[in-house]
């Protein structure tokens, strides 16, 4: 059986033996556990953000950089591929694990998911679960844990807290930008898990998005992180189901009734209150789909260069 958390530690080894070389601080708390500040008080950079999204994805896709352009805006761009995209996105990617300790704060991805099982119906749907001796998570947070974060993770995964292995990284650093670009496929995969359709059909997928510039704070950068993909996700998925012709008008985010303007502009306006905005709106611009049982290519959304350069500051 494949483990993610495996897969994710090796990679996490080199972060902790070589952070000079990744812009990163290593530390390892008195109750063994151990962390890899990727941003908080270190400055990060796109290696290191590469690792975060390979780590987040359980070891699981390819991550790359290129140069790209937003109409004639020249600007970094990330390329995901993976050919486990249920396991990848949904079992380890996902953002599924809200950690809170004392006066810590977290959005919790990654492969420590996998033993948590945060939240268990995901993992139910896609028939899935880790074992491992080791949980490695990925947190986005502008705090760094202590130990008794690092113990209630260990708790809930059901491993040794000398065993817990942590990333962490704010929104608004130069890691942060690259690891929520980096979730364009997973916004496409989740997208069509929570319309209800089986994503373990999905066989391989491919996704890219531009990587926003850093920002001041870490609710504009929640903003123009989103957009990204929002307004400028482009993704390709091969799958074996025919049944994909009833989701095609649901999965792009111009369905969504809270689309068309900046996301920082949109949850301004709804209070800073999430609850207020459409959930709709999380899911990619673009994406296509090679249905490989009928052999047919289908194409669903485009991209909003427009809004994508607005929320970036660019326009």
């Amino acid at each position: 059986m494949i483990s993610v958390n495996e897969l994710a530690l090796d990679i996490f080894e080199e972060l902790a033996e070589y952070p000079e070389d990744y812009n990163v601080e290593f530390h390892q708390l008195d109750n063994g556990a151990r962390f890899v500040d990727c941003g908080v008080s270190t400055k990060g950079g796109y290696l290191a953000g590469k690792r975060f999204t390979e780590i987040c994805m359980g070891g699981l896709a390819e991550v790359s950089f290129r140069n790209g352009q937003v109409k004639d805006v020249t600007m970094p761009f990330i390329d995901i591929n993976t050919d486990f995209p249920a396991i990848s996105c949904l079992g380890s990617q996902k953002a599924g694990w809200t950690v809170k300790e004392g006066g810590f704060f977290a959005m919790g991805s990654g492969p420590a998911r996998a033993l948590s099982l945060m939240p268990k119906h995901t993992f139910e749907v896609i028939d899935y679960e880790d074992e491992c001796d080791y949980a490695v998570i990925c947190l986005e947070s502008d705090k760094l844990p202590n130990g008794e974060v690092m113990e209630m993770i260990a708790d809930k995964c059901k491993v040794d807290v000398a065993n817990v292995c942590a990333l962490v990284a704010p929104t608004a650093s130069i890691v942060g930008s690259v690891q929520v670009a980096g979730r364009c496929v997973e916004t496409a995969v989740y997208k069509l898990n929570e319309l209800g359709f089986d994503t373990k059909k999905i066989e391989s997928a491919m996704g890219t998005a531009p990587i926003p510039p850093v920002k001041k704070d870490s609710t504009r950068a929640m903003g123009c992180t989103n957009d990204a993909t929002i307004y400028n996700g482009q993704i390709y998925l091969t799958m074996r189901a025919p049944e994909i012709v009833d989701y095609l008008d649901k999965i792009p985010s111009c369905k969504s009734s809270s689309y068309g303007e900046p996301f920082y502009d949109t949850f301004k306006k709804a209070g800073f209150d999430f609850y207020k905005i459409d959930t709709s709106l999380f899911s990619p611009a673009e994406v296509i789909i090679n249905e490989l049982s009928e052999g047919k290519v289908y194409r669903t959304g485009s991209i909003n260069p427009d809004v994508t350069l607005k929320s970036f500051g660019m326009l």
